[in-house]
């Protein structure tokens, strides 16, 4: 039986025309049935749920639920349209977030067993391969808002008002079901006991590793850095799962200009053949490459582009990068 405090938050979010705060109640309720054994009340819950956001969604689009007050100024909200068929991803990769998909779109069964869901990942990697766009991924495949934490607001010089502020972003994840996505995670996640450990990063860090263990929301916890060596390893076991993501290899480079330039190519490209110049560049780098080759194109009125400007723009983009790591 729902609670006094989520029959009253059902109600208030009924009456302010806040679905998605509704919805995320709602599943709070489902998974509190679940926990007390009655998984097939649960089920059903979940299934009306289901069905009114599919409702939802045919009439109008999802309103956004935006953070208000000080919580503005910690978190952006969007709410994707994005997709794993989207993205271009190793097979190992891709089934990593196909059995985070699937075990959110399961949850209120896996609860009834007195198990857990993944939903705290940390993904790591190179800068460019696709770890923000996961975030929106999952946003986008479960049909919750992405909120992505704004480190300019929750970094502060002020002793203690950091942690402060952290404290108000978990909160938010049980008020309100999403991704909470933190980039640039090496930021707060640091190792303790570096060379430029400072006190006030160590409470953060210290004051995150509690609120992330003792976090029982529905929300998908996400983030990500460019430097895992540096975070600190307590941090790993925190985690349910932590994602790996590499610059692309030759299937996945062939994959992503197909998808970009298949259409507009013209007859006799040869998508191996260009592999020697893509090798060592990003995904995103990859599909800067691409538009800059449509953009050519439309500016001087061709419907289509060739193999030797396709190489062109690669190799540009190599040497732009190669120039950008010796500085």
């Amino acid at each position: 039986m729902a609670s006094a405090d989520q029959l009253k938050a059902l109600l208030k979010s009924h009456l302010e025309g806040d679905n998605q705060r509704f919805y995320s109640v709602a599943m709070q309720v489902a998974a509190h049935e679940a926990k007390l054994g009655h998984g097939k009340l649960a089920e059903e819950l979940r299934g009306l749920i289901d069905e009114a956001k599919l409702r939802a969604g045919t009439a109008q689009p999802t309103p956004i639920s935006r953070p208000r007050g000080e919580l503005a100024g910690l978190l952006s909200v969007s709410y994707p349209k994005s997709r794993l068929s989207d993205m271009v991803l190793n097979e190992g990769l891709a089934q990593q977030i196909q059995r985070v998909i699937r075990e959110q779109r399961h949850a209120a069964r896996i609860l009834a067993h007195g198990l857990s869901p993944r939903r705290k990942l940390l993904l790591v990697g190179p800068p460019g391969t696709g770890k923000t766009m996961t975030a929106s991924v999952l946003g986008g495949e479960l049909g919750i808002p992405l909120f992505q934490v704004r480190l300019d607001g929750l970094l502060t010089k002020f002793m203690g008002e950091t942690a402060a502020k952290l404290r108000q972003i978990f909160d938010a994840t049980e008020q309100t079901r999403g991704v909470y996505f933190f980039d640039e995670f090496d930021a707060i996640g640091s190792q303790r006991g570096l060379a430029n450990d400072v006190g006030e990063i160590r409470r953060v860090l210290n004051s995150f590793l509690q609120m992330i263990e003792q976090d029982q929301s529905h929300s998908l916890i996400v983030a990500a850095t460019n430097h895992a060596e540096i975070l600190d390893h307590a941090l790993f076991r925190r985690f349910d799962d932590v994602l790996h993501y590499e610059l692309p290899g030759e299937a996945q480079i062939t994959a992503l200009l197909r998808t970009r330039l298949l259409r507009y190519a013209a007859k006799g490209v040869s998508w191996k053949r260009l592999i020697e110049s893509a090798i060592g560049l990003s995904y995103a780098e990859l599909s800067r490459a691409a538009d800059e080759v449509l953009k050519g194109a439309l500016m001087q009125h061709r419907e289509q582009v060739g193999e030797a400007e396709i190489r062109d723009t690669l190799n540009e983009r190599r040497n732009l990068v190669g120039r950008l790591k010796q500085t």
